[in-house]
């Protein structure tokens, strides 16, 4: 009901809407324990190696008795495995690698249900990007995402040399524009946190111009979003030969971000870009700092990087990444294969004098881009499936400007015509008028480096 009143009302209702909308979002993520999470997570930052190993063992433990007695998927697993609650008291980091891994497909099987704590904070689901196919829907508890929010600021904005406080540009997958034809404005304006969020649906070289419009307008200090997006964005600035408004900073996250891309971006926005990588998961995160190095966060989480064999990989090399969250309590994932791999850098020496693992590059997660027939261009599908029941995987493979097919692997509940109605209607509204075949597979192939692609063009 409030979804189709926003759509048919005009520009200022909607920004009405979402003004609303971001007071909500305002009060949730920084009200509460946030303050004194920021305060905590600023202190650590000065840890030495051996305080954040301390610090890990200690968190490790309690995470591990709490699984133990309040999560019945962990229970049942770990008493399998012969574990008992006194394990957990006295184990050590170096004990991690025998405990059993939490696949992708346990989470989506049973994060709703079993993997939740006995004891966990009244919170709410949101659903992952699923850039492997597969979204999984995490649970939130206010004080989780306080938490997790006060992390962001420490290490992400702060390291960038902004906050949450001042006046920001977004680029997300929301559907803030409701048709793949709309005009301008491409924004819709937050009132509560000064925020413009533009549509990641309507980059190109014609719109160029009131994506630049609206960033002056709403006297933007820095930018947020997708890395192809503002990509994609800066990229067309540069094409028209237009003029940019400089910008403090610019946070990418979400996908693999580029040397030639970081340098597309900076050039048209004249500021340095900060990367970042965590994942609606919130297992762990990764973010750049003023002296351009990649650094993993110890006390949001356990991240092991393991080659094929199950191993720890030396310094230089690049492996699979198994998280374990220290932050969420009411669903733990403990050893959670996320599907994503990193390289650790070979001198882990840092030039910031944080003792914190370097990371050369986040790899795997490059998706390629889907241009509608208007010249959109677009990298997010995840909108397309969400709250579909049934689907196990899918993955977007575009032919042509005109031409869409959609692979999916589904279960014997699926409802094959309701569901292709949904997700036909969801893509034109973004990409305009497209013709989509379904194709209905056991199996999605894996790429060779064994990732699963959600988004092919072979144009």
């Amino acid at each position: 009901m409030i979804t189709k009143l926003y759509t048919k009302s005009p520009v200022f209702i909607q920004n009405i809407f979402i003004s609303i909308y971001g007071y909500y979002w305002k009060n949730r993520r920084y009200g509460g324990c946030f303050n004194q999470k920021l305060t905590d997570f600023k202190k650590h930052e000065k840890f030495s190696k051996d305080q954040w190993e301390d610090y890990q063992t200690k968190e490790l433990r309690r995470l591990l008795v709490h699984a133990f007695t309040t999560v019945p998927y962990y229970k049942d697993s770990y008493e399998k495995s012969g574990f008992s609650i006194q394990d957990f008291k006295q184990f050590d980091l170096s004990d991690l690698h025998k405990l059993p891994y939490l696949e992708k497909d346990d989470l989506r099987k049973f994060g709703t249900t079993t993997l939740l704590s006995s004891n966990r904070k009244r919170g709410k689901f949101y659903s992952s990007s699923g850039s492997t196919g597969t979204p999984v829907k995490i649970y939130f508890s206010k004080e989780f995402h306080q938490t997790w929010s006060a992390l962001y600021e420490a290490r992400v904005r702060n390291w960038a040399n902004v906050n949450y406080k001042v006046p920001r540009a977004m680029i997300g997958g929301r559907r803030v524009i409701p048709t793949a034809k709309s005009a301008a404005p491409f924004y819709r304006y937050n009132f509560a946190e000064s925020q413009a969020y533009f549509s990641a649906y309507h980059i190109s070289n014609t719109t160029a111009s009131e994506y630049i419009a609206g960033l002056k307008k709403s006297k933007a200090v820095y930018l947020v979003g997708y890395a192809t997006s503002i990509y994609l964005l800066a990229q067309s600035i540069e094409n028209q030969q237009l003029k940019a408004p400089q910008l403090k900073a610019v946070l990418t996250s979400s996908e693999k971000l580029t040397q030639n891309m970081r340098q597309i971006i900076e050039n048209v926005f004249q500021c340095k870009v900060f990367d970042a990588y965590s994942g609606v998961e919130a297992c762990g995160l990764i973010s750049e700092n003023d002296e351009k190095e990649l650094l993993f966060s110890p006390d949001s989480g356990i991240m092991e990087v393991l080659n094929a064999e199950g191993n720890y990989v030396n310094y230089g090399e690049t492996g699979e990444v198994v998280a374990t969250s220290l932050l969420n309590y009411d669903q733990p994932l403990i050893r959670y294969r996320i599907g994503d791999t990193v390289r650790i850098s070979k001198n882990q020496q840092t030039r910031s004098g944080y003792q914190m693992l370097k990371i050369e590059e986040i790899e795997g997660r490059t998706e390629d881009i889907i241009m509608g027939s208007g010249g959109q261009k677009m990298v997010r599908f995840h909108s397309v499936f969400i709250d579909i029941k049934s689907i196990i995987m899918s993955q977007v493979i575009q032919t042509s400007h005109t031409q869409l097919a959609i692979k999916l692997v589904v279960d014997n509940s699926y409802e094959k015509g309701k569901s292709e109605k949904i997700m036909l209607k969801r893509i034109k509204s973004q990409l305009g008028e497209v013709t989509i075949e379904f194709l209905y597979v056991d199996t999605i192939a894996k790429t060779a480096n064994g990732k699963y692609k959600a988004v092919i063009s072979t144009i």
